[in-house]
């Protein structure tokens, strides 16, 4: 596991999953509980562990892109704004996060 979190952009790459998950979580189960069936547990419980997950997550875009030089215009502000869009995460995960992790694993 140690390899895994070995490099900057591969850390970005798990907090991307991970706050993405965890946004989904809430509002695909925990807000419904709480609004629907009055269960408010899910979202007490869940709701500060998505906002230390964001906070990470933008705090590690940011170190990611100091150290990678991004272009603010080009990387940097799309990689931003995914965290905050429902599935966001996950796509640029996809588009823009894995393409650097591999041209960094082939240096």
């Amino acid at each position: 596991m140690s390899t895994y979190l070995s490099s900057p952009i591969k850390r970005l790459r798990l907090l991307s999953f991970l706050e993405g998950g965890s946004l989904l979580f809430l509002v695909f189960i925990a807000v419904p509980l709480k609004y629907i069936w009055d269960i408010p547990e899910g979202s007490k419980m869940i709701g500060p562990v998505h906002g230390a997950l964001f906070l990470l997550f933008v705090l590690s875009t940011i170190n990611v892109a100091i150290k990678h030089k991004w272009k603010f215009t080009q990387v940097t502000w799309k990689v931003l704004i995914a965290c905050i869009i429902p599935f966001g995460t996950f796509y640029i995960d996809h588009k823009i996060l894995k393409g650097i992790q591999e041209e960094e694993d082939k240096k």
